[in-house]
């Protein structure tokens, strides 16, 4: 993020004013988030009723799809699949050579601790970005 801009805007008001003007903008957005975080809930219960009452449509009739004069509504299967033992799903695909089972993405929290307890070893491709923040709290 470029400070210039910031510069500009701010030069002219005081910290204690800018950190006052952030607290009360946070508070402002806490309050919108928190609507709308029930308003959509509301919502969403709502819309499981509908989906429920559709989906017993399907079953009722032995539809996979239905077609309105208000649009189509349709069912499918989704499945999730998990494991509540890592240690075998993890022998599981060393054995079978099946590493596309998993997803690819780096924990971060334990990626950046093996780095500080390992300073001398950084994995090949590992791209690290890094960039101040700041964080404003109440006295």
């Amino acid at each position: 993020m470029s400070e210039e801009p910031a510069q500009q805007v701010t030069q002219n008001i005081s910290i204690s004013k800018l950190v006052k003007v952030y607290l009360k903008m946070k508070a402002k957005r806490s309050e919108l988030a928190s609507k709308y975080a029930d308003e959509d809930g509301a919502i969403k219960t709502q819309m499981d009723m509908v989906k429920h009452a559709l989906l017993n449509h399907c079953k009722e009739t032995g539809a996979d799809s239905v077609r309105t004069e208000e649009g189509l509504f349709y069912r499918t299967t989704r499945q999730s699949y998990w494991t509540s033992d890592w240690e075998s799903m993890g022998k599981f695909i060393v054995d079978h050579k099946v590493p596309e089972l998993l997803e690819k993405r780096i924990q971060q929290t334990n990626m950046k601790q093996f780095l500080e307890e390992n300073p001398e070893l950084l994995p090949p491709g590992l791209n690290v970005d890094s960039e101040y923040t700041v964080t404003v709290r109440r006295k």
